[in-house]
C-alpha cells in the first residue's frame, strides 16, 4: 500500500475547495463568481459562460457579452435573483457589473461562507484518511499486510493530512484576507 498513490485524491479536495472559494465576491472582479448562476433561457438551464464571453475590462468590472441577445434579457434576470448582490447593467454592447464595495456585514457573511466551505474541505480530508486506514485494516486482516505497516501506514495518513489541511488553511487565509482589504 503506497500512500502516494492516494495524494491525487487529496490533491483534488484541494482543487475542488479552491473552486468553491473562487465564487466568493471580493472587491476585484472575477468572472468565477458568475459559475454558480443558472439562467433559464431557451427552455433550458445554463450557467452564464455557456451562453456567454464573460471579461475583465477593468479591475472592478465584468463585461458579459451574450452571444444571442435573446439570451441577455435572462442573464440579467438571472443576476438579479442570485445571492450576489449586484445590479447589472444592461447595453448594446453587453452587460456590465461593477463590483461594489463590501459593506461590513456583507465581509463578515462572505467569512462565514468561506468557513463552512473549508470546513466542507476539511471533512472531505477526514473521509478520505478514514477510507484509507480502512483499507489498511482490512489489509492487515487478510494477513497482506503486518501490523508494523499498518501503523507506518497511519503515521505516514497523518502527515498528508496535516499537510493537506495547512493548504486548505492557507487558502482560507489568503481568502479571508482578500475579503477584510476589499
Amino acid at each position: 500500500m503506497d500512500l502516494k498513490s492516494y495524494k491525487s485524491k487529496f490533491d483534488s479536495v484541494v482543487d475542488r475547495y479552491q473552486t468553491d472559494i473562487s465564487s466568493i465576491r471580493t472587491r476585484r472582479a472575477s468572472s468565477s463568481i458568475l459559475d454558480e448562476i443558472i439562467v433559464e433561457a431557451y427552455d433550458s438551464k445554463y450557467q452564464v459562460k455557456e451562453l456567454a464571453t464573460v471579461t475583465v475590462p477593468e479591475p472592478k468590472t465584468l463585461l458579459i457579452q451574450p452571444w444571442d441577445k435573446a439570451s441577455q434579457e435572462p442573464i440579467v434576470k438571472a443576476i438579479k435573483n442570485s445571492s450576489l448582490g449586484l445590479n447589472p447593467m444592461s447595453d448594446n454592447t453587453g452587460i456590465r457589473l461593477i463590483m461594489p464595495a463590501l459593506t461590513e456585514e456583507r465581509r463578515k457573511e462572505f467569512i462565514k461562507l468561506l468557513n463552512q466551505k473549508t470546513e466542507t474541505a476539511r471533512q472531505a480530508v477526514r473521509h478520505l484518511r478514514g477510507e484509507i486506514w480502512e483499507e489498511a485494516q482490512t489489509l492487515t486482516q487478510n494477513h497482506k499486510m503486518s501490523e508494523n505497516e499498518k501503523f507506518n501506514i497511519k503515521d505516514g495518513l497523518q502527515k498528508i493530512v496535516d499537510e493537506y489541511n495547512g493548504k486548505l488553511e492557507d487558502l482560507e487565509k489568503k481568502k479571508e484576507g482578500e475579503l477584510m482589504t476589499s
